[in-house]
């Protein structure tokens, strides 16, 4: 199921965050969306999930207005894992992963057979699954990130949207996470801040500078030394991988500035 943003503007107190954003996300693409801090990355992917309305635009499920869909239906869609994920109580592991299943349960409904299966098999996705009595608060953050994952798969959803979704994960589960992700089948939009790793496991990147898309394209044509050096104020150095051959960077900070005569 593809995503498409138009014209996304988002205005908070005065301030535009996001201005005129156009993308599109191909059914089954793993698409990264790659900036500085402070660059609108965030405030863009709530406007996909719906934590946040956009002052002006819209996106689009399939070719339908997310906006005219019940949050039941959105949500079967289309699961997310936000960059802060907050837990008040001290569920189960079982206990969170099961609140994955809620769009597919009508009113007051119990857990079925099914929706047990479901979140067995989402566990077990990302090797996880010997968490399940534990108590979510327990855990540490690279576990409760796998866990989190794990209910957004049991939601069954067509749609992912991930904000840093390796945070707190060492890079061997890095790597992990994202080639689970990819190899979902799934459609994947997510926010990256580690370059690298956007450019080897990401289909398409988008740029976003002051809440601007600025390049788009492939890795290896938009992760230039001259748009790094523009955007994020470093100086790159491109190598080949050695085994997959994406784009790999390496990087000094940019000289100082020459005063003028």
């Amino acid at each position: 199921m593809r995503i498409d943003i138009d014209d996304l503007t988002v205005e908070i107190a005065g301030t535009r965050l996001v201005e005129d954003v156009t993308l599109r996300v191909g059914g089954g693409q793993l698409v990264g969306l790659v900036g500085p801090n402070g660059s609108g990355k965030s405030t863009l992917l709530r406007c996909v999930y719906r934590a946040l309305r956009p002052s002006a635009g819209t996106v689009r499920l399939g070719g339908e207005d997310l906006r005219a869909m019940s949050t039941r239906e959105g949500a079967r869609r289309l699961a997310a894992l936000p960059q802060e994920a907050v837990a008040e109580f001290d569920f189960t592991v079982t206990e969170v992963v099961a609140m994955g299943r809620l769009p597919h349960q009508p009113a007051a409904a119990r857990t079925t057979a099914e929706d047990r299966r479901a979140c067995e098999a989402a566990l077990a996705r990302v090797g996880a699954d010997h968490l399940a009595d534990r108590g979510f608060l327990t855990l540490s953050g690279g576990e409760k990130q796998r866990v989190l994952i794990a209910r957004a798969l049991a939601q069954q959803p067509r749609v992912l949207v991930l904000d840093e979704p390796t945070n707190h994960l060492d890079i061997a589960q890095q790597l992990e996470m994202l080639n689970l992700v990819r190899g979902s089948g799934l459609t994947v939009f997510t926010a990256l801040h580690d370059l690298n790793l956007a450019a080897v496991h990401c289909d398409l990147l988008y740029v976003i500078e002051h809440g601007r898309i600025v390049a788009s394209g492939v890795p290896y044509d938009v992760l230039t030394p001259e748009l790094l050096a523009d955007v994020f104020g470093v100086r790159a150095h491109r190598v080949p991988h050695p085994e997959s051959g994406a784009v790999q960077l390496l990087f000094d900070r940019l000289p100082p500035a020459q005063p003028a005569s």
